[in-house]
């Protein structure tokens, strides 16, 4: 008996942006559908939402998100592709993928880092903006999780994310984790001690900067990465300066 015959599944909100054709919403209802009849455990809200990229000289100009409450443990998927009814085909099976880890992390209490979930080819491309056209749009501020090094691995890749900001369970220290190298190996950087590793975990062993955040503007643009963790000189506690998909900043510091 599968899940939709015990109890009723949540409604799925989608919401959309730009010229999304008015199939692609059900049939992203359709696809998730398909998700939740795997999954046993109480799925308490799904929001997904659908942007078209006006730029048709972008290569993936259809993006989708999803982000599911697997019984208060939120759970995300982000992916870009040529089309839009690609990029839902592709969220569902990025979804069904993290779902999987989630489940797998709460079944058997891993306490060691597993192999990056693939597909970070998949992601949404960043829009291309001229330096003196950019400008930090989005300032983040929350109180940091206290976390193990394991544990900010599993956050990671729960959400989807580019890179992890947290405090450091063991040693106190605001540290980040993101995924580094074209195989998307675990590492792991420190605004103090260096934390604890796990097998599959390098930890960066350069010393993280400590710059204002106009300093760390300029940092970003002439490295090329997509993001800069540095120690915020005015108030000493670690910082993510990062490009957004829109080509403008955002930032995140820690509430306290």
């Amino acid at each position: 008996m599968n899940r939709l015959q015990t109890r009723p599944a949540p409604a799925i909100t989608v919401t959309t942006r730009g010229e999304v054709t008015l199939a692609a919403p059900d049939y992203a209802r359709t696809k998730l559908l398909a998700v939740l009849e795997k999954i046993d455990e109480p799925v308490l809200d799904v929001r997904v939402k659908l942007t078209q990229e006006p730029n048709h000289a972008v290569a993936k100009p259809s993006t989708a998100q999803a982000t599911l409450d697997l019984n208060g443990r939120p759970v995300r998927a982000h992916v870009a592709a040529a089309t839009m009814q690609e990029a839902v085909d592709l969220l569902q099976d990025r979804l069904n993928a993290r779902i999987a880890r989630v489940r797998t992390h709460h079944r058997h209490h891993r306490h060691h880092a597993e192999r990056p979930v693939a597909g970070q080819e998949h992601r949404p491309q960043r829009r291309v903006l001229d330096a003196e056209e950019r400008r930090i749009v989005r300032h983040k501020s929350y109180s940091l999780a206290r976390q193990t090094t394991w544990a900010a691995v599993f956050e990671l890749d729960a959400m989807d994310y580019d890179f992890h900001l947290y405090t450091d369970a063991v040693t106190g220290c605001d540290s980040l984790v993101h995924h580094d190298g074209p195989a998307g190996e675990y590492r792991i950087a420190s605004a103090g001690t260096a934390p604890e590793t796990e097998p599959g975990i390098s930890a960066s062993t350069d010393a993280v900067p400590e710059l204002t955040v106009a300093d760390a503007v300029s940092r970003l643009d002439l490295s090329g990465l997509p993001f800069v963790f540095f120690t915020n000189s005015e108030t000493g506690r670690g910082n993510v300066l990062y490009h957004r998909y829109d080509g403008h900043y955002g930032v995140i510091t820690p509430a306290d």
